[in-house]
């Protein structure tokens, strides 16, 4: 690794730990020319599979977008961040399970759903409603005899 104050090309690592999510590793290290120490993050690279969307488009996943679709449906509701961390854990598990490297977006919507209706029965309807399109009131009827 090179020194960022020098740019000797020899460091050593001197202490290496653990984050506590489990998710990267931090390490210290010395640079061998100028004894100076920094501090490195290692993180596993993992490949999503692309997004196919209704349009036929292929983009790139996106943790903050699926976030951010959580957070709107969760807006106001008594459901922790660690919660929703927890839910997007298990939908990016259940997607670099899948065998395909591509994923139509509904797929994914469909997966959202699953969570939000363990995680809180009106951020569910909140989504559903949006996700599903409705065209009148029966359908959305239908939803929340669903739930009930």
């Amino acid at each position: 690794m090179k020194c960022p104050f020098c740019g000797h090309l020899e460091t050593q690592v001197v202490e290496t730990r653990l984050a506590e999510d489990g998710g990267f590793i931090r390490r210290r290290r010395q640079c061998g020319a100028c004894e100076k120490r920094f501090t490195t993050y290692e993180k596993p690279e993992v490949n999503f599979p692309a997004i196919v969307k209704k349009d036929g488009r292929r983009i790139e996943y996106q943790r903050d977008k699926l976030r951010a679709s959580l957070n709107l449906a969760l807006r106001k509701r008594p459901v922790s961040t660690e919660q929703v961390d927890g839910a997007i854990e298990r939908i990016e598990e259940k997607l670099l399970a899948m065998p395909s490297r591509e994923v139509a977006s509904h797929r994914i919507g469909e997966l959202v759903m699953r969570e939000l209706k363990k995680l809180d029965k009106v951020a569910y309807v909140r989504f559903a409603s949006v996700y599903r399109s409705f065209e009148d009131i029966d359908d959305f009827k239908t939803l929340v005899d669903e739930v009930r």
